[in-house]
């Protein structure tokens, strides 16, 4: 199984959008795709899918349910698992809460292709924890000084604090295609200059109006307007990543990634105790 994490150094580039986009252009291609909304704090993978999921990831925390009962289903097949405002932050669950949650993912086998992990956007602890156990991490930024000064930064703490060597990056709400690149090139240079860690260019997505009407239908564009521009390159984007190979782990199933998140979560504390 794959796992992904799909992060920003800032909130408004448009990560959560194409990372429910992504899960559905996947699903469409017949990938069996789990998308996990992992932005605790401020979980909006319900509205872009149009849904009001009436349990959610605390509700397995606190033990008041199992987590299959809270997996959602999307389009194309797509499976869901829903966050919401007011959840406790990854970084301080309890031990109690740590239990239950690697017991309620024991509780699912390896039924997905892909797994994708929206975290919160900028460096809090939760954010870096997901991008820490997951074998790929895919960065999005736009064409703006705050998202390239904020994403270096995402880079560098998890790279000099977690060991992170290599990143995706896609260049969100370009004009044109060499706009695009022109980003990813300056941001690579800077990036190889003072950080030893590898960018790959996954693509750009234009700012089409079209993905701003889906957004408006709640529905993904690649669903609601499957010939847009935004649509086709996000499609691309899903094609490549599909080709990505699988993690190679002691056990394939969805709990080895949330247990690899509980012990990056142990491993952080129990650095913070020595020093």
């Amino acid at each position: 199984m794959r796992t992904i994490a799909i992060a920003s150094g800032k909130g408004g580039v448009g990560k959560t959008n194409l990372s429910v986009n992504i899960a559905v252009a996947l699903a469409k291609m017949s990938e069996s795709v789990m998308l996990m909304d992992a932005d605790l704090g401020l979980a909006n993978v319900d509205v872009l899918l149009g849904k009001r999921p009436k349990q959610n990831l605390s509700h397995v925390i606190s033990g008041q349910c199992a987590l299959t009962d809270i997996i959602c289903d999307g389009p194309h097949g797509l499976r869901w698992i829903p966050a919401s405002s007011g959840v406790t932050e990854v970084a301080s669950l309890s031990a109690l809460e740590s239990t239950n949650l690697v017991s309620a993912f024991d509780e699912v086998e390896a039924q997905a292709d892909t797994f994708i992990v929206d975290t919160g956007a900028g460096v809090h602890e939760s954010v870096l924890t997901f991008c820490s156990a997951v074998k790929e991490v895919v960065v999005v930024v736009c064409d703006e000084p705050t998202s390239i000064t904020d994403a270096y930064a995402l880079i560098k703490v998890l790279n000099q604090g977690h060991g992170v060597d290599a990143c995706h990056v896609i260049v969100n709400m370009v004009d044109s295609l060499e706009q695009g690149q022109r980003v990813f090139d300056m941001f690579s240079r800077v990036v190889d200059r003072f950080l030893p860690v590898h960018l790959n260019y996954l693509g750009a997505v234009y700012n089409d109006n079209y993905l701003k009407k889906a957004v408006s239908l709640r529905r993904p564009v690649v669903e609601a307007y499957p010939l847009s521009k935004a649509a086709l390159r996000i499609e691309a984007i899903a094609k490549t990543i599909a080709k990505l190979p699988p993690s190679r782990a002691p056990s394939g199933g969805v709990e080895f990634f949330v247990q690899r998140l509980i012990k990056s979560k142990a491993s952080s504390q129990l650095d913070a105790v020595r020093t």
